[in-house]
C-alpha cells in the first residue's frame, strides 16, 4: 500500500511539473511572430512548410519539440487510466489536452495560433512514450499491486448481464415439458412393506429355537388303548393259528395208530 501511494505521488508530481513546463512553453506570448503565424486547420500543412521553407535543424526543432511535449503523457497517464483500452484512452486524453492548449493559444495568447499539426505531433509523441517505456512501467506497477492485494485505480468490476425474459417459443417449450413430466409421474405410490427391525428378527429367531428344543408330547390315552387292542388281537390270532396246527398233528398221529 505504501509503495502504491509513493508511486502515485511521484507520478502526480511529475504530471504537475510537466503541465507547468507545457504552459510556459505554449502559453508564453510571442509578439515578434504575430504577423507571421496563422491558424492551421488542415492536417499536414505545417509539416510541408517545415520541409520546404525551414532548414533541417529548424524543422527538426519544430517537429521534435512537439513530439517531446507529448512523450510525458505516454509515460504518466497509463498510471491513472483503466487497463482496459489503455493505449486508446491515453491517446484520446493527450489529443484532447493538446487541442485545448492550442485553442487557448489561438484565442488568448499574442503571437500564437491554433495548429492541428501540433496536436497530431503531440499525440504521436504520447504514443511513442507509451510504447517505448510507459507500457512496461505501468504493467509492472499493476502486476505488483495485484500481487500485493491492493488493486490499482484501473480495477473495474464486471457489469452483471441483465436477465432476459424468455420468448414465446421458450415459454411454450417449458409448458410442454412440465405437462409431460406431470403425465409421466405416478398418481399414487404403491405401499411397500417395511423391513423388519433388528429386534423383530431376534425375537423370531428365539421363537424358532424354542420350538426346536421343546420335547414332543406323549401319546394320548386313546392311542395307547388302540395300541393295546391291536396287540391283543394279534396275539389271539397267533394263538388260534398255533391251536389249529397242534390239532392237525394229533389227528394225523391217531390215524397212524389205528392202522
Amino acid at each position: 500500500m505504501l509503495v502504491r501511494g509513493a508511486v502515485l505521488t511521484v507520478v502526480l508530481l511529475g504530471l504537475v511539473a510537466f503541465s507547468v513546463l507545457l504552459a510556459k512553453v505554449t502559453l508564453t506570448p510571442s509578439p515578434a511572430s504575430e504577423d507571421l503565424v496563422t491558424a492551421n486547420l488542415r492536417p499536414g500543412r505545417s509539416l510541408r512548410q517545415y520541409a520546404e521553407d525551414y532548414t533541417f535543424l529548424a524543422a527538426c526543432k519544430q517537429a521534435g519539440g512537439n513530439l517531446l511535449l507529448g512523450v510525458p503523457f505516454g509515460l504518466l497517464l497509463p498510471f491513472f487510466v483503466p487497463r482496459r483500452l489503455r493505449m486508446i484512452r491515453t491517446t484520446l486524453l493527450t489529443a484532447v489536452a493538446m487541442a485545448v492548449v492550442e485553442l487557448i493559444q489561438g484565442a488568448l495568447v499574442e503571437g500564437r495560433a491554433f495548429d492541428v499539426d501540433d496536436v497530431i505531433l503531440n499525440t504521436a509523441g504520447a504514443l511513442l512514450g507509451y510504447f517505448v517505456l510507459g507500457r512496461r512501467i505501468s504493467h509492472r506497477y499493476y502486476t505488483y499491486t495485484d500481487a500485493s492485494g491492493s488493486p490499482g485505480p484501473s480495477a473495474e468490476k464486471p457489469e452483471a448481464e441483465p436477465k432476459r425474459a424468455p420468448g414465446p417459443a421458450a415459454r411454450t417449450k417449458a409448458a410442454a415439458t412440465k405437462a409431460a413430466a406431470t403425465k409421466a409421474a405416478p398418481t399414487k405410490a404403491a405401499p411397500t412393506k417395511a423391513a423388519p427391525t433388528k429386534a423383530a428378527r431376534a425375537k423370531a429367531a428365539r421363537t424358532k429355537a424354542g420350538q426346536r428344543d421343546r420335547p414332543k408330547p406323549a401319546a394320548s390315552a386313546p392311542a395307547k388303548k388302540r395300541g393295546a387292542r391291536t396287540g391283543r388281537t394279534d396275539g389271539a390270532a397267533s394263538g388260534g393259528r398255533r391251536a389249529t396246527g397242534s390239532g392237525a398233528v394229533r389227528s394225523l398221529l391217531d390215524r397212524l395208530r389205528g392202522r
